[in-house]
């Protein structure tokens, strides 16, 4: 039954990504953390273990069709996202749960309320 619900779970996050750009830590993260009991770091990392693969693959190549992604961007964000995801997950490594949660929480408060507000 775990596999229905991760492939579900997986195919509503892959959705909202390809609609609107979002998936991991916006839809990934608290569904595993409040759906399936993992701690804050597991979805963290589970979620991170997601990018190793060309999940997105799909989705970029049919934004690329219509002249969507700036492959120079991409590279470029691609590079300063290895080199701050290895220091990023050091750190949530050693904070406390509790503490990971209200840092992840604030973010997605501070950034919707930032996309509501358009500020």
């Amino acid at each position: 039954m775990a596999f229905l619900y991760l492939s579900l779970l997986g195919i509503v996050a892959g959705a909202f990504s390809g609609l609107v750009g979002i998936g991991g830590g916006i839809i990934l993260v608290p569904a595993l953390v409040f759906l399936f009991g993992f701690s804050q770091q597991a979805a963290q990392g589970t979620t991170l273990a997601l990018l190793v693969l060309p999940i997105g693959l799909l989705g970029a190549l049919e934004y690329y069709r219509h002249g969507y992604v700036d492959l120079k961007v991409a590279g470029l964000i691609c590079l300063g996202f290895v080199v701050g995801n290895f220091f990023g997950a050091k750190l949530a490594i050693i904070l406390p749960t509790h503490l990971l949660k209200q840092i992840f929480g604030g973010t997605l408060l501070v950034i919707g309320l930032k996309m509501i507000l358009g500020f």
